[in-house]
């Protein structure tokens, strides 16, 4: 309210005072100002953020379910075995009866080579067994005639001894009767002594003339034998100028042209056997989770194929190991040597986990955070988690993440270090 007063007929307009001056309301506000804006700088969202696109991306959801512990690999198919044909003996091809790329049985002649030594070794050893042959006849015929001769011999001398021996007798009974003189007597016993001396030293001869013949005629037994084993074995290397297929298979890599000069052991093919099996290669990382007995399977042309490993090779070479597969039952019916097929290796049994689709978060971050999706969709936070098992299709979570809950499981390399994403 204003007051007007009258000073010699002029009019004063008096302010009225206020209760607070500007000065304690300006001085009241300060503190309160300055309390707020410490409040603000303690709460306020110091993350960094960025805007995205929300099409950009994709976002998946965290599911409690089946975990299938398996791994995908790539396997070749080889022949399950390559028999090499090697040249038992040298010599000069004569003949290819058999091309490569054909179905061969065992014992089928591929090539015929010729070699003329052995022939001449052959020849060689014919006539050598036929030399001992007829000396072996001709020791025999001798000895039965000299044993002939030395049987009558025995006989002529046995039948000298009965009469020396009679007359010894004779002459014995005269003499005892003083009916002979003792010369006489004498002279009989030592023709008789004497008979008897030579028949034992006939029989004496006798015995070491077979001896000795029974050991010409057993070294000339053993040297036929021998040379007739060797005569064998010539032959058999002659049998060994047909390079014959070992066993069933198809015939491949044939290098051998006719007229040409092999050498013996020279590798000139090779058979590839019907069986076939699927070489893998696994990286060093599941080292020691492969071993014999593990199954996998893949898919062709809609039908499922079983195989189990049964190899699994020691060496390392560029960060991967060998393994190989066989067949269950069955197998493709158009399958062939040197195909690819993708296989799913199970490595364990299936397990009930929390569990998130596998994506490219995953090269990005190197699982070792994601990016947590609100629920309307507006905002992402990126959140520290320990993953588990991985198979190609999802990942086990161990920690920082529950069922139901939302992530961006695509890249992450435009991201940089923000902590919070705006979804546009």
């Amino acid at each position: 309210m204003t007051n007007q007063i009258d000073y010699n007929g002029m009019d004063v307009k008096i302010e009225k005072k206020s209760r607070f001056p500007k000065k304690i309301i300006l001085i009241a506000i300060c503190p309160i100002i300055i309390f707020a804006g410490l409040l603000w700088l303690i709460f306020r969202d110091t993350s960094s953020s960025m805007n995205v696109n929300k099409g950009s991306i994709t976002i998946a959801t965290v599911e409690k379910g089946e975990f299938n512990d398996y791994i995908r690999v790539a396997g070749q198919v080889i022949p399950d075995h390559i028999i090499y044909l090697d040249a038992i003996e040298g010599g000069r091809v004569e003949e290819r009866l058999i091309e490569e790329g054909t179905q061969v049985k065992a014992g089928d002649v591929i090539i015929r080579l010729s070699n003329p030594l052995l022939n001449i070794g052959i020849l060689q050893s014919e006539a050598n067994l036929t030399y001992q042959e007829n000396e072996l006849r001709n020791t025999r015929l001798n000895m039965e005639q000299e044993h002939l001769r030395l049987k009558q011999e025995r006989i002529g001398l046995n039948k000298d001894l009965i009469q020396k021996k009679r007359r010894f007798e004779q002459f014995s009974h005269l003499y005892e009767k003083n009916l002979s003189s003792r010369e006489d007597y004498l002279q009989a016993q030592e023709d008789y002594n004497s008979a008897s001396e030579q028949i034992k030293v006939l029989d004496e001869r006798i015995r070491q003339d077979t001896q000795l013949r029974g050991n010409q005629l057993q070294s000339l037994t053993e040297n036929i034998q021998n040379i007739k084993k060797s005569l064998s074995l010539v032959r058999e290397r002659l049998e060994n100028l047909k390079i014959k297929a070992p066993v069933d298979g198809l015939l491949g890599n044939i290098e051998a042209q006719i007229g040409q000069s092999i050498s013996q052991g020279e590798r000139i093919g090779q058979i590839i056997t019907p069986e076939l099996k699927v070489e893998a290669k696994v990286d060093e990382h599941y080292v020691e989770r492969i071993h014999a007995g593990l199954s996998a399977s893949f898919e062709r042309d809609g039908k499922k194929y079983d195989m189990r490993m049964t190899k699994v090779y020691p060496e390392v070479q560029n960060g991967q190991f060998r393994t190989d597969l066989h067949f269950v039952s069955g197998r493709p019916a158009n399958i062939r040597s040197g195909q690819t097929y993708h296989l799913d290796l199970q490595l364990g049994s299936p397990v009930r986990a929390v569990i998130i689709p596998r994506g490219s978060f995953c090269q990005s971050g190197g699982g070792e955070y994601v990016y947590v999706v609100d629920k309307e969709e507006k905002e992402a936070r990126r959140r520290r988690i320990r993953l588990g098992r991985q198979n190609p299709l999802h990942c086990e979570v161990l920690e920082g993440l529950k069922p139901g809950e939302k992530i961006i499981i695509s890249g992450y390399d435009l991201f940089g270090k923000n902590e919070r994403l705006n979804l546009r």
